[in-house]
């Protein structure tokens, strides 16, 4: 554009996620307490953490308005790494005579700016209902998955499947290539890194986390994850919490409190099934056990008006035999009658009562 100053590159670096926005790995995985004959689980070592957009950025702070205004977003050289041939080279450099050496090759990405640039130019001048412009953004998003596939890669060991993640990714790409300008003069990757990237938070923030932990539990947890997968790589096997704790300079009980946080990340369905068949029990039929007592409940709730209407020495009678467990001879004893009268007492009292029942 005639007259328009080029913006200064926009510089990013990596930070860490902060409060509920933090995912985390894989549900059943570090979750489960370590003890010291229990190796703690070795997470993925592609795990990173996931990047929030910059205060500053001057594009792109619509993909993650809800986010802290002093999260960061990926670099661009960060991005790089979703080329296909997944390779960052430095950008060409102008000659600047005879004798200059020759440019490096150009990156993966900067190839694809160069390629949709026209594109996007293109794009913005179509109207909402031209066919063209759906034919356009389609073209522009097979361009751009590699990026998507890039940070759907990182984070599916998160306790996110895959598909789920890039389905994710790409609404966010989308959603940048919709509300791209291009005569802003800013590169499109600096826009959509951070709206991707803003989508999948929300992603995480919305399945994740079932129940909120505070963010000393969930910073401790992050720390972990790091720790596991430097010891393990160091090691060759999966460390200890002890090993964990003089790693990170904190008591053993810290490092069980952090590998137990995961259990907080997501609960399961009671009406999850427990393998992908469709006659697969659920996990609520898997719960609780069989209570023979309970068949009972309804019988003593019957009986008890028709046990009020019977004299008090039969009723003494039938609580000694049925609840004290004692004989006829014991009962017979403890009233102070003969046995035979108790038998013929018990009789009479339970034809009574069960044709009380009946009538009801």
């Amino acid at each position: 554009m005639t007259g328009a100053v080029a913006p200064e590159p926009t510089t990013v670096e990596e930070d860490t996620l902060r409060d509920d926005e933090n995912p985390t790995g894989p549900r059943g995985t570090e979750g489960e307490i370590a003890s010291e004959e229990q190796p703690v689980v070795v997470p993925d070592p592609r795990s990173e953490v996931v990047p929030t957009p910059e205060a500053g950025a001057p594009l792109g702070r619509d993909a993650a308005a809800d986010d802290p205004a002093d999260d960061e977003v990926e670099s661009e050289d960060d991005a790089a790494e979703a080329s296909d041939e997944d390779q960052v080279d430095e950008d060409a450099s102008e000659s600047t005579g005879p004798g200059t050496p020759a440019a490096p090759p150009m990156s993966e990405n900067r190839k694809r700016a160069e390629r949709t640039a026209p594109l996007f130019a293109q794009l913005a001048t179509l109207d909402k209902d031209d066919p063209r412009r759906e034919r356009l953004r389609e073209v522009l998003v097979e361009e751009h998955l590699p990026l998507v596939r890039h940070f759907a890669r990182r984070f599916s060991n998160r306790g996110e499947p895959f598909d789920d993640l890039l389905q994710v990714g790409t609404l966010g790409l989308i959603a940048a290539i919709d509300r791209f300008d291009p005569t802003r003069g800013v590169e499109f990757l600096s826009f959509a890194v951070p709206t991707i990237t803003g989508e999948i938070k929300r992603h995480f923030r919305d399945q994740g986390w079932s129940v909120r932990v505070p963010r000393r539990l969930q910073e401790l947890h992050l720390s972990l994850n790091a720790a596991v997968g430097e010891l393990a790589q160091k090691n060759g096997r999966a460390p200890t919490p002890s090993e964990l704790a003089e790693h990170l300079g904190i008591p053993r009980a810290e490092v069980l409190e952090g590998l137990a946080v995961a259990n907080a990340y997501r609960s399961s369905s009671l009406d999850e099934r427990l393998s992908g068949e469709d006659d697969s029990p659920t996990l609520a039929a898997t719960l609780g056990e069989e209570d023979s007592a309970l068949e009972g409940v309804e019988y003593r709730e019957s009986l008890q008006p028709l046990l009020a209407t019977i004299p008090a020495r039969e009723r003494r009678i039938l609580i000694l035999r049925f609840f004290g467990n004692m004989t006829q001879s014991q009962i017979a004893a403890d009233i102070g009658i003969s046995q035979m009268h108790v038998s013929r007492l018990l009789s009479q009292t339970l034809a009574k009562l069960r044709e009380g029942l009946l009538k009801d």
